[in-house]
């Protein structure tokens, strides 16, 4: 029996051992976030400072109305949660969120109510942590949008082909009116892991959410493929990461990009 002793020191360090480098290598998966929550932002750069609640920006619905382009290149929002730094002055000034949360387009930050009086609307964004009765209820506002797998579990691109959402491209006093443009036509990318499906890439479903400028030059550049990416930086939120996997359908639907078989 003594000359097996030593197998337990030497079990002991291989286990310890493994343990480290399988804490360094492999990740937690994630809670997939249920479908109302799918794309939500916390804003919290002022909020708590200023003894507020943070905001709960809920892009399904505003996905649902308007194009990202009206809010990300007319308005001006950055594409990362916070990275705008909005200031309830910039709101009363017209700015940001003020381009239509101004009693004409949406309500307003204070409005009168049926006597007269002043009423605060702080609650209906500042309300995380929050028991808030909303106007539109994720769930019976898409009772009749077709469905998908991942996200919000709907089918937002087949939604507006149905005619279910309109998507409004103009924000009144802030957009310019842009002339129709010659969109290219879908184009293939051959994946660098062999034996994956062949990536099509479609210019005009983007450009119908995003336009031209959502994209280029910032993301992408504009000679064709002079900007370089890996999977590694999509995953990381970089080029296309910058909204597929928080916003727009996530990463873990392959087939979406990866969409024309092997051999084909």
């Amino acid at each position: 029996m003594k000359k097996f002793f030593w197998l337990v020191p030497f079990l002991l360090v291989m286990f310890v051992s493994l343990s480290l480098v399988f804490s360094e290598t492999t990740g937690v998966k994630k809670k997939r976030p249920l479908p109302d929550e799918y794309g939500n932002i916390v804003i919290n750069n002022y909020a708590e400072k200023n003894k507020m609640a943070p905001v709960v920006f809920r892009h399904w619905l505003y996905r649902s109305k308007y194009t990202c382009r009206a809010c990300h290149v007319d308005i001006g929002f950055a594409m990362e949660a916070g990275g705008t730094k909005i200031r309830c002055d910039d709101i009363k000034k017209g700015f940001y969120c003020g381009a239509c949360h101004n009693g004409k387009v949406a309500f307003a930050l204070i409005e009168k109510g049926p006597s007269g009086e002043e009423v605060k609307n702080c609650d209906r964004c500042h309300s995380l942590g929050k028991d808030i009765k909303f106007k539109y209820d994720f769930y019976k506002y898409t009772a009749g949008f077709p469905r998908e797998r991942f996200g919000n579990g709907i089918d937002w691109e087949k939604a507006e082909d149905m005619g279910l959402i309109k998507l409004q491209d103009q924000i009144p006093g802030v957009s310019i009116k842009r002339n129709p443009l010659n969109i290219p036509k879908d184009y293939a990318v051959k994946p660098k892991v062999e034996g994956l499906p062949t990536i099509i890439f479609s210019h005009k479903k983007h450009d119908t959410w995003m336009g031209c400028e959502g994209c280029h030059p910032e993301l992408f550049g504009v000679k064709p493929g002079s900007t370089k990416y890996s999977m590694e930086d999509i995953f990381a939120g970089k080029f296309c990461g910058q909204c597929h996997g928080k916003v727009s359908w996530p990463l873990i639907d392959c087939q979406r990009c990866h969409a024309t078989p092997v051999g084909s």
